[in-house]
């Protein structure tokens, strides 16, 4: 009889394990906002929803691009300094140039294509272990962006240091990308989900994205199968940072300024993201659909929290405790 109980006991956990597997993340999103709603009254507004919208929406570029990296088997640490430079770059170019939009959109793209190209030759050429290539760059691109500003963020009518005021401006058609709404909904929300399904169909039902998959899964045999192993590890650091530059020009948009560091925080975010997309609906490798519900269960307890004024630097403990058991659950996963 014990051993049948321990048999059925086993069959059990068993089969909870899967389903916590492929559905913990979306009970855990439901869970959470449901306790927000109770516990504040102004949660379910459709102000604070579009506050969400709007913050998943930096977000969710930031981990798409880390996304990038993990499915070639690296890792990209610079994406939080790269969206601080690139803010400075849109920031630069209208303020201190006095440049129209496509200037201030194509600056930070570049800066992040850059980015990217520099971390891969050291990742790819030059055979340093990803997390200590990008931590380097990481450190660098931070010292060019407070280098260039002198620590100071950049915003309309700003001293310079000759005398008078910037005359350039935030022009209403770039902070549009931040600040706008189309049908009610935010803008960059909208460009967030149209950019999560391309990049879903382009990973999983076209030939590049499944040579990406292929490149991260066994580089030896997919280079022995012809597959051009280099380029693709290649594309995908540049990847990451055109989307944390485009994370960088949404940021930027949305508070008006040119901020100093204000990535660094996007980091953590970001790859909490990443990784707890691994796990969502039992993917088990690191996939767009899963990255974005990861960045809403971010967004969500990052706000509700925010609502019940626990501290910012609690709010820490919440990502570290969050990316710990992302962490642990792909682990579990792959065993």
């Amino acid at each position: 009889m014990m051993e049948e109980a321990i048999v059925i006991k086993t069959k059990k956990q068993r089969s909870i394990l899967p389903f916590l597997y492929k559905h913990g993340t979306m009970l855990v999103i439901l869970a959470v906002t449901i306790y927000f709603s109770i516990a504040v009254d102004e949660f379910l507004t459709y102000s604070n929803f579009s506050d969400i919208l709007r913050s998943i929406s930096i977000v969710t570029f930031v981990a798409i691009g880390i996304t990038f990296s993990l499915i070639v088997d690296g890792f990209d640490l610079s994406v939080g300094s790269t969206v601080s430079l690139a803010t400075i770059g849109s920031a630069a170019a209208l303020v201190l140039f006095r440049q129209e939009l496509l200037v201030a959109l194509l600056v930070p793209i570049v800066i992040g294509i850059v980015v990217g190209l520099i971390n891969s030759f050291l990742v790819v050429k030059v055979k340093l272990p990803d997390l200590l290539a990008t931590l380097a760059v990481m450190y660098i691109v931070n010292g060019i962006h407070l280098t260039y500003t002198k620590g100071y963020s950049i915003y309309n009518s700003m001293p310079l240091e000759g005398g008078g005021t910037a005359t350039g401006k935030f022009i209403p058609s770039f902070l549009f990308i931040g600040q706008g709404s189309l049908f009610s909904i935010p803008f960059s929300a909208l460009l967030m989900i149209i950019t999560v399904i391309l990049v879903h169909l382009f990973l999983q039902y076209t030939k590049p994205g499944r040579l990406f998959y292929m490149t991260g899964g066994n580089r030896e045999a997919a280079r022995l199968s012809g597959i051009p192993v280099n380029r693709y590890r290649t594309y995908a650091y540049v990847l990451s940072g055109v989307f944390a530059a485009i994370a960088g020009i949404i940021l930027a948009s949305r508070i008006g300024t040119g901020q100093v560091s204000a990535g660094a925080p996007l980091l953590m975010d970001g790859v909490a993201a990443a990784f707890i997309g691994i796990s969502v609906f039992g993917a088990g490798k690191p996939n767009v659909i899963g990255t974005f519900f990861g960045a809403i269960l971010i967004g969500i307890l990052l706000n509700g929290l925010t609502m019940l004024n626990v501290p910012y630097y609690a709010q820490d403990i919440i990502k570290g405790a969050i990316l710990v058991g992302a962490l642990a659950l792909s682990h579990l996963q792959k065993k």
